[in-house]
Formats: structure tokens, sequence, C-alpha cells
């Protein structure tokens, strides 16, 4: 099979139908074997019932439905999983998505030869306070962060290449970073295209500003897993040697300074009256602590199944 299509949704029945005509008449021109996966994610108002009548009407339409609302992530990662084609590509359901992008995208990785085209919504159709200013900072860090020099990296109209859906693991939100996932895993062939942007017919947006405060966390736990995964003393065990021998050159300095005050006959201030000793105590104690803390996370990463997982291109 050349080709799947996967759409994650939640509570977007209003929609289906129209998204469902204007996908299966675009794919249908392109004369190619596709399948249409449906992701539902613990809807309430009757999106599933509307999937398995139009899977009993065409046999290109799959369905997986969740018992009750897991996210993003969890519903493509499913529909990743069950995907046959040679070609993955994955859209939203809210028609924001234009399903005139799809044959382009499906011959920057067939004939252009690209891991993962992401889309890029150059012109938003999306309130500019709490959308557009938001996700232009949010971009900004990501691209910082990652080396990837993607102007929209969470959005959800993108094309992969049916190893890179298989070789990377989607959890929590981590549906925002899939290029930073793809990149770790071995696929550096990356770029982006402009698509169209719609504006919302039904319904209303699932994510709220909180989304942008979770991404960043969430970047920042991609960011160290993938630097620091499977070496964690290498983070905390030089953050607390350089903490603790700060602490140590700090209460050195301020016993010799007292002991010399002494021998010399001047005035001198008790150690414990001065605030640096305190900050040098603390210092001494983080040190040992951090230190501690990459000892312990080597023991765990020692004994986890992942430590020798490695995604093996080819043998010989």
């Amino acid at each position: 099979m050349e080709l799947s299509i996967v759409i994650a949704l939640y509570n977007e029945k209003d929609s289906l139908n129209e998204l469902i005509e204007g996908v299966t008449a675009v794919v249908r021109k392109m004369g190619i074997e596709y399948e249409i996966i449906m992701v539902n994610d613990g809807s309430t108002d009757g999106s599933w019932a509307l999937i398995k009548e139009m899977a009993k009407s065409d046999k290109h339409i799959r369905g997986i439905s969740f018992r009750r609302n897991y996210g993003k992530s969890p519903a493509l990662h499913c529909g990743f999983a069950a995907a046959k084609g040679d070609v993955v590509i994955t859209m939203d359901a809210d028609l924001q998505d234009d399903p005139n992008e799809i044959p382009p995208l499906y011959e920057m990785i067939t004939k252009e030869g690209y891991d993962l085209v992401s889309g890029w919504k150059k012109k938003r159709y999306d309130n500019k306070l709490s959308k557009n200013l938001p996700s232009k900072i949010y971009n900004a860090t990501a691209r910082k962060v990652t080396g990837i020099k993607l102007h929209d990296m969470n959005c959800g109209l993108k094309a992969y290449k049916a190893e890179v859906v298989k070789n990377i693991e989607l959890y929590a939100d981590m549906h925002r970073y899939i290029p930073y996932l793809a990149k770790d895993a071995g696929f550096t062939n990356i770029t982006e295209k402009v698509v169209q942007h719609h504006p919302r017919k039904y319904g209303k947006s699932k994510f709220g500003m909180s989304r942008f405060v979770n991404g960043f966390l969430d970047l920042m736990t991609l960011w160290f897993l993938t630097r620091f995964g499977k070496r964690p003393m290498h983070l905390f065990g030089l953050m607390g040697t350089f903490t603790f021998i700060a602490g140590a050159v700090i209460s050195a300095w301020l016993i010799i300074d007292k002991i010399a005050s002494q021998v010399k006959g001047l005035k001198f201030r008790p150690v414990t009256d001065q605030p640096l000793f305190y900050l040098a105590i603390a210092a001494l104690i983080i040190g040992i602590l951090l230190f501690l803390t990459g000892f312990v996370a080597e023991m765990i990463n020692r004994n986890s199944s992942e430590r020798n997982k490695y995604n093996i291109n080819d043998v010989l």
C-alpha cells in the first residue's frame, strides 16, 4: 500500500463527512492504494458511530476508538502502529487542513526523498492574540533547542516515510515534537512546506493557552532525554562536581582568611557570622545531592531494557 492517512479526532462529528469526502476525492485522483485511519480519542458526540457507518460503505476507511480521551499523542501512536502505507500523512479533523496538500506532500516523500515534511501555516486564520504570537514564541524556542529550522513544528499536517513513524514513540503530548523525535531516531532529512490553512467551520479548539506552558516543559524533557537519557551522570555529575568544588573553595577561603587575620592580630568576623559560609554549606550539600542523583539515574538506566536499543539502518 502506498499511502496511509492518519486522522486523530475528538468530538469532530460535524466535520467528518466533509473531511472524508474531500480527502477521498483528492486521493482517488492520485491513482494509488490508500487507507484512511481515523482514531477516535474518546469522543462523546457520536463521532465513532459515524466512523463505523463510513467504514461499512468505504473499504478504505479504518477506525480505532479509545474508551476515553487520552490525548493526541496516544491517538497518533496507535494510528502509526496500524498504518500499512509506505508514506504516512497526518492531518487534523477540524477542516483547517486542506486535502489538496496531500499530493504534493506525498511527492516530496516519494520523489524528493525527504524523511519528513512538516506543514507551515504561513497565513493563519486563528485569533492572533491567543494563538499567533504565542505560537511564534514557541516555535522560535523549539528551533533554538532542537536545531531544526521549522517555522511551524506543531502543524498537524505532516508527511513521513513509514519507517519514521515506526521508529518513534509518542506519549503524553510529544506529538508537538515529532520532527525532534525523528531527528533523534536518525531521520535527519527534514523539511517544511507552506500549506493552506482554513478557518474552523465547526466546534471549537480543544487546546487552551496551557498547551504553550506544557509544550515548553515537554521540550525541556525531550532535550534532556535526547542529550542525557543514556548518560545522566554527564549532566548531574558535572553540575554536582562544580557546585561542590565552589562550596569547598568558598569554605576554604573563609577559614584561611580567619586564620591569617588571627595570626596577624587583625580584627575578624567569626566564620559562622558570614553569609558566605551558609552559601558554601548549601553548595556542598547541593553538589553531593546532584552527584548522587546522577549516580542513581545511572543505576536505573543500567537496568533499563531500553539501554541498548538502537535504530539499525542496514546490515550486510
